[in-house]
Formats: structure tokens, C-alpha cells, sequence
């Protein structure tokens, strides 16, 4: 019963427990048994009557508590010894060495220090423990002084700056908050104007996006401008080369071409006269007169002749004219029938009444330094066309009671003065 069992958790020294324990098994509760068993020893005295106090608590709670196998292993064991009948019973070695585990291990649960501790280790531990708390309350006699110290501090002369100190943060916190106030204001107009500025930017996009569509479409206006510009340009230009070409061009040998062939003068391609070897037909002949009836009118218009006894109307093949001194009828400068007709009378009229229309002309455009003169002297009154030359030829302007080699001479001649008159007409008025 008196084997070792334990050893001491600080300096490993093997323990051996009190032989009244081993006897009637209740272990010591907190420091055990010397190596030598010291008969003198109080600690092992008081150990078990603190022991013997506590057996019934230790027996109520024995049979529900988990406890390590040998002091080093887990605590989350089972429970594996139930304590029957009076502490002080006879027990087995095993259960006694069992019970005195438990109790170590609830002394070592929870603690710094494990158990069990032999004698010298329990004196060494409880030295220490003692200068610790020594320390530790001079520790608190300090730290109670410092504070006094400072509350003291705190009381006196430095509460006032705290105070000025306050209001002075309170002072600031006031002009921050205003300050705040004044930054939220200037924020909510920078956002009204950032969002006005946007709306007026989406509006000047818009008005942007319009002006160059705008200017697109007055540029592709500019571009069909230019073309209508250069095309204009072009008439223009081709206007006045035909302006000058028709400057440049004699009007009246442009309208009225009279040229000679033969014994014939013929006025725009009609032949006026006709000739027994070369028959003409009248409506040949009229035409002729109704050319040179317009001509003779166009030269009396250029020079602002108005005819006196007569009065001229061109009409093409059947052109005429009308007597200024009453109501006769018209002389016409046509003839539908054939020799010795009813018309040939006044056929002959009508020729001798131009010739009278022509000699009015002859001697209005022969005034002045530049007057016409014209190759052919005309003597209306009697009808007749004269050659000033050598030859002193006249020639009747009437069909009746003449040839007709005669009478178309005396149209030749006629045709021949009207050609001067052009050259005239063209030389003067162009000037």
C-alpha cells in the first residue's frame, strides 16, 4: 500500500502519499505526502481534515464528473470508479490511486500551476506567489495615486482651458457646419447649372447638327448656282458672239439677196420679168414683187420715209398698193391672168405707182454729202428706168404697148437700183 504512484508536476520528484489515505482511502486534497513521510508535519494534518470535511461533496459528485486515466491524459474520459458506501470503507489499490487522480486532476483543471506539488515545490510557489501580489499591490497603490494626480489635474487650473478649448471647438464646429451649409448650396447651383449647361449644350448640338445640314444644303445650292452660273456664263458668251456676228452682219443683204443672170434680176431666188425664149410664171413673178415691195418698205422705214400719193402694203405674192388721194381701188402688184387681160391695166398702174414710191425714196436718201446715187435714173411720171451711161437707154416699166425683152430690162434696172440702196443703206447705218 505504500508504493509510489505520483510525481510532481514542477521538479518530477516521485510522491508518496499519507498511510492513512492508502488506509482509508481518501486522498490528500491539494499537496501530498513527502518522500520520507515526516512524522512532524502539519501540512499533511490540516491536508487531511480538509479532506475529511469534504468527503461527502466529493461523494455526490464523484459518480458524474470526468477525470484523465493517469494526470496527462484528454479530461473528456468517462468516469470509470463509483464510490459505494462510507469514505472511510477498506478500498481496492486502484480505486484509491483513481480517486486520488481525480482529485489532482480537479485541482490542476483551469490553473497555471498542475498538481500535485511536492512540499518544497508548494513553499517555492506559494514565496512567489506571494512577492507577486506584493508587487501587484504596489503596483495599485500607484496607479490609484496617478490617478488622484490626474483627476486633481483635471480639476484645477486645466479644466478652464478645457472649457475655452470646448467652446473654441464648438465655435469651429459652428463655422464648419456653416461653411458646409455654404459648400451644400454651392453645390445644388453647380448642379443646377451643370444640368442647365447640359440641357443648353443638347441644344446647341441640336442647333449645330441644323447648321450643317444647313450649310450642306446651301453648299449643294452654291454648287447648282455655280453650274446655272457657268451654264448662263456659256449663253451669254454664245449671246454675244452671235451678237457680234449679227453686228457684223448687213441685214439687209442678209434678208434681200439680189444678184444678175442673164437678162433676168432676180431678188431672193425669184425672177422678176420674163422673156419669150424663157417663160417665167406669174406666181414667179409675184413673188418677186412682194420681195421687192418688203424691201423697198424696209429701206423707207430705216430712213423714216413716209410715201406721199401712195401707200405701200407688202404681202408677198400678193402685195399691193393703195392710192392717198381718194377711193380708187387697189393697184395690185400681182397678176392672175395672162397677156391683154382686164388686169394688165392696172398691173401697169401698180408698177408705174411703186416706181413713184421709188423715186420718193431715191431722192429723200439721196440728200446730204453721203446720199445715195443711185446707176439707174427713174422717171416715174412717165415709167420709164434710164441709163445715165453712154448708151442713154430707156426702158418702160409697163407691159402694154412693150416687149417683153423691154420690160424685163427695165425690172433688171430696177433691181439693180435696189441693190445700190442695200449697199447704202448697209454702209451708212452701220457706222
Amino acid at each position: 500500500m505504500s508504493s509510489v504512484r505520483f510525481l510532481c508536476q514542477h521538479c518530477h520528484q516521485p510522491l508518496q502519499l499519507s498511510p492513512r489515505v492508502e488506509t482509508e482511502g481518501l486522498p490528500e486534497a491539494s499537496v501530498p505526502a513527502p518522500l520520507q513521510g515526516d512524522p512532524g508535519d502539519s501540512r499533511e494534518d490540516s491536508a487531511f481534515s480538509r479532506t475529511e470535511a469534504d468527503s461527502d461533496e466529493l461523494q455526490n459528485s464523484a459518480s458524474s464528473r470526468t477525470h484523465p486515466a493517469d494526470g496527462g491524459a484528454s479530461k473528456d474520459r468517462a468516469n470509470h470508479f463509483t464510490l459505494v458506501g462510507e469514505i472511510g470503507c477498506v478500498q481496492s489499490l486502484g480505486s484509491i490511486q483513481e480517486a486520488v487522480g481525480d482529485i489532482f486532476d480537479i485541482l490542476s483543471d483551469h490553473k497555471v500551476v498542475d498538481h500535485p506539488l511536492c512540499v518544497e515545490c508548494t513553499d517555492s510557489l506559494l514565496g512567489q506567489l506571494d512577492t507577486e501580489l506584493a508587487l501587484t499591490e504596489v503596483d495599485l497603490q500607484n496607479y490609484q495615486r496617478c490617478l488622484e494626480t490626474a483627476e486633481e489635474r483635471t480639476r484645477g487650473d486645466d479644466r478652464d482651458a478645457l472649457q475655452r478649448e470646448l467652446r473654441a471647438l464648438e465655435l469651429e464646429e459652428a463655422r464648419l457646419a456653416q461653411e458646409l451649409d455654404a459648400v451644400d448650396r454651392a453645390h445644388a447651383r453647380a448642379a443646377a447649372d451643370l444640368e442647365a449647361t447640359r440641357a443648353e449644350t443638347a441644344e446647341l448640338e441640336q442647333q449645330e447638327r441644323q447648321h450643317l445640314r444647313d450649310c450642306c444644303e446651301l453648299e449643294w445650292q452654291g454648287l447648282e448656282l455655280l453650274d446655272q452660273l457657268g451654264s448662263l456664263e456659256n449663253q451669254l458668251e454664245r449671246a454675244r458672239d452671235q451678237l457680234h456676228l449679227l453686228k457684223e452682219t448687213d441685214v439687209f443683204r442678209a434678208t434681200f439677196e439680189i444678184r444678175e443672170e442673164g437678162a433676168f434680176g432676180i431678188i431672193n431666188n425669184f425672177r422678176l420679168g420674163c422673156l419669150p425664149a424663157v417663160p417665167v410664171a406669174w406666181n414667179e413673178i409675184s413673188a418677186a414683187w412682194g420681195q421687192t415691195a418688203l424691201l423697198l418698205q424696209a429701206l423707207a422705214t430705216k430712213i423714216g420715209l413716209e410715201f406721199q400719193r401712195y401707200r405701200l402694203f407688202p404681202r408677198g405674192s400678193r402685195s399691193y398698193l393703195k392710192s392717198l388721194a381718194g377711193d380708187d381701188p387697189d393697184l395690185p402688184l400681182f397678176c392672175t391672168g395672162g397677156r391683154n387681160s382686164s388686169s394688165d391695166d392696172r398691173f401697169d398702174d401698180a408698177m408705174v405707182a411703186f416706181l413713184d414710191c421709188m423715186q420718193q425714196f431715191a431722192e429723200e436718201a439721196g440728200k446730204g454729202s453721203q446720199g445715195l446715187c443711185l446707176p439707174y435714173r427713174i422717171r416715174a411720171d412717165r415709167g420709164l428706168l434710164e441709163d445715165p451711161g453712154g448708151s442713154r437707154e430707156r426702158c418702160s416699166i409697163r407691159m402694154r404697148s412693150n416687149t417683153q425683152q423691154q420690160w424685163t430690162k427695165a425690172l433688171k434696172f430696177m433691181l439693180v437700183n435696189f441693190k445700190w440702196s442695200i449697199a447704202w443703206a448697209s454702209l451708212r447705218y452701220s457706222q
